[in-house]
Order: C-alpha cells, then structure tokens, then sequence
C-alpha cells in the first residue's frame, strides 16, 4: 500500500491509521502494529518538521509491506541528506543539552531494522518489525 502525503500532521496522523488498518488486516500482533506505528508517528513528523521544514505544499510517500515474518514501512522524502543509522546509538540526558535525538531512539526501540538510502535525491528510510510466526 502506498500513500502520498502533504507534510502536515494531520497527514502523519493519517499515515498511521492507515498502518494500524493496514496491519490488522494482515492479522498483525498489537504490540507490534504500535510499535511500528508509534516509529512511522514519530519519523513521519521528523519529515514534516525538517525535511519539508514545515511546509504543508511539500510531499512525501509512505509505503506498508507485509511478508512471511515481517511488517516494513518505508518513507520518502526530497529533504536534506538525513541519515538516521548515522546518529548516536543513546542520548544523555544533561539540562543544558539542545533538544532532540529522543525518538530516534525510540525508532530503535521499537523496531527490528532500520535502513537508510539517498536514492535519486530521496531520502529513503525503511523501518522493519519482524513478526512471531503467529503473525505471518
């Protein structure tokens, strides 16, 4: 399944609905649906925020694939080089610290595989859960 989104929230919002119905239909575990989904929520707003820096005429495309064993999502989007793979595998918390790097972190929590492209001036980010046998 593939989505076109403007880069807006609410367009996030609905990337992930469309996931949680995507992986329903394939009969997937719960808590694995939220944690794909809850890694989509947070690199989908990733995307709105700095790769189209917020403006909403600015696309970006959101794939869902089911196979034997795993659910992917991949994004894309036309902003700046980002490699997420890239950043550092854990973040301190210190007060005076400039925000970010949280959910990325949460992105590696929640999911077995992450893999970064720069394809045709896209960036490409797939996000794989590896599912139980149960969920295949």
């Amino acid at each position: 399944m593939k989505l076109e989104l403007n880069a807006t929230p609410e367009e996030v919002m609905r990337a992930v609905e469309q996931l949680q119905a995507f992986g329903r239909a394939h009969r997937v575990d719960e808590k694995a649906l939220f944690g794909i989904a809850l890694a989509l929520e947070e690199c989908g707003a990733n995307i709105v925020q700095h790769a189209c820096r917020g403006r909403a005429e600015e696309k970006f495309s959101v794939v869902f694939e089911h196979a034997p064993g795993a659910l992917a999502v991949e994004l894309r989007d036309h902003g700046p080089p980002f490699d997420l793979t890239k950043a550092p595998a854990d973040v301190v918390a210190v007060d005076d610290r400039p925000p970010g790097g949280w959910g990325i972190q949460l992105v590696r929590k929640h999911v077995d595989e992450v893999r970064y492209a720069r394809e045709g001036g896209e960036n490409v980010l797939r996000l794989v859960k590896r599912l139980q046998s149960s969920q295949t």
